[in-house]
């Protein structure tokens, strides 16, 4: 199988397991929130500890699984807002941990466990509270949960991959003016603007059947997604050069791993949440 028939059949893969995931039912909305949130951090300690630092794997996972899990309870009403304190002892032992561990640089490992739950936990933890917001798109299978809808995360998944086209169809066929060559040779901004052009008019024609908030609405978080998940994409790349690999894992053939393909939405999916708690 070659390379590009390899990438696409990854690439179906993941768009079955995004929509089956987010749209399927509650349940299936959680499960697929938590195996992105251990698989980008899973990775990005694996890449840290490839660099010689050892941040603490095993507490930062935990962490960042907590607050993702915490933030399902407290968004559904099963447990108040005051839950998320529980989080504060778990970052105190962190610090205490590393005490007995006699790194050599043990503030570079602190920086690295907590960055990661920075990093991946806290962004990916807004789903749920974006999923119980309002009503729109409905879930596939019937559920009890009146308030819930996947519509925010099943749409913004939908303009993240209209705005990769937009910029790869574009960037390969008129690319001449580097974006950001330092970070990212091959990305330019004809590319760009092509990418937000395609997840523009996605966002106009999705808006009607994804509910939440009207059509200009998903314009603007079309424009987000665009601009903010490109600076995801070229943090992460950053992240890659400064450590010397091409990709942060292999666990999809041809596309990379878990930082790879959802590095744009870590970025750009608290920004959403953001202006849609505000203005929608």
């Amino acid at each position: 199988m070659n390379n590009f028939s390899r990438r696409t059949l990854t690439g179906a893969y993941i768009v079955i397991f995004i929509l089956g995931g987010f749209w399927l039912h509650p349940v299936s909305f959680f499960l697929a929130g938590l195996i992105i949130l251990t698989g980008t951090q899973y990775e990005y300690y694996i890449m840290i500890r490839n660099t010689g630092v050892k941040p603490q794997l095993v507490p930062g996972m935990v962490t960042g699984v907590a607050a993702y899990v915490l933030s399902t309870l407290i968004a559904s009403g099963m447990i108040p807002m005051n839950y998320f304190l529980i989080l504060i002892p778990m970052m105190l032992v962190i610090m205490v941990v590393e005490l007995y561990r006699r790194q050599e640089k043990p503030f570079d490992s602190l920086a690295h466990t907590f960055f990661c739950v920075l990093y991946t936990g806290i962004p990916l933890s807004m789903f749920p509270f974006s999923a119980f917001s309002g009503s729109g798109l409905e879930t596939l299978l019937p559920n009890n949960l009146e308030s819930f809808s996947p519509g925010i995360v099943i749409g913004f998944f939908l303009l993240i991959w209209a705005n990769d086209t937009g910029a790869y169809l574009v960037g390969v066929t008129i690319g001449r003016h580097r974006l950001f060559e330092r970070i990212s040779p091959k990305k330019s901004w004809e590319g760009f603007f092509g990418g937000v052009i395609l997840a523009a008019v996605a966002g106009w024609f999705l808006a009607g059947w994804l509910g939440v908030v009207d059509r200009y609405h998903w314009v603007i978080i079309a424009l987000i997604v665009s601009i903010a998940g490109t600076y995801g994409d070229l943090v992460e790349s950053m992240l890659k050069r400064s450590i010397g690999v091409k990709d942060s894992g292999t666990i999809m053939p041809g596309h990379g791993g878990f930082l790879d393909r959802f590095d744009s939405a870590i970025i750009s999916f608290p920004l959403v949440y953001l202006f849609i708690s505000l203005f929608g």
